[in-house]
């Protein structure tokens, strides 16, 4: 027989597997996931301090907001994770498409086209070294 109520055991088994490390999200991000993955390989498995310098003189209009995320994962570790800022590194990044707007274009003769607005849900997360 288990000891104590179903969902105070599903509570402490949730508690145990939770994942540690620090991280940050920004959903429904107006940029195509294959646009922001382009930046985002840029960045996985460097420090911190590189990885907001190659943010921050990156061209592309993704770069902007993955260092808003960037900096956001940063803060997440230090003040609730209490984490030292010198040692950590983007270990994971992930651009996820996000819901499609379809919007359509008047062209010739009556007809339409379709114009998908894609967007995305970028992750990052962080770890010590």
């Amino acid at each position: 027989m288990a000891k104590g109520h179903r969902s105070q055991i599903k509570k402490e088994r949730n508690i145990e597997t939770k994942d540690k490390r620090p991280q940050a999200t920004a959903k429904y991000v107006g940029i195509p996931a294959s646009k922001a993955k382009i930046v985002l390989d840029q960045i996985k498995g460097k420090d911190v301090v590189t990885a907001a310098a190659l943010l921050n003189y990156n061209p592309r209009i993704a770069a902007e907001i993955i260092g808003k995320v960037l900096k956001s994962a940063v803060a997440n570790a230090e003040n609730n994770l209490g984490m030292d800022v010198s040692k950590l590194y983007v270990e994971e990044v992930i651009a996820g498409q996000g819901p499609t707007m379809k919007r359509i274009r008047p062209r010739a003769q009556g007809r339409a086209y379709r114009i998908l607005k894609k967007s995305s849900h970028i992750s990052i997360i962080l770890n010590e070294r």
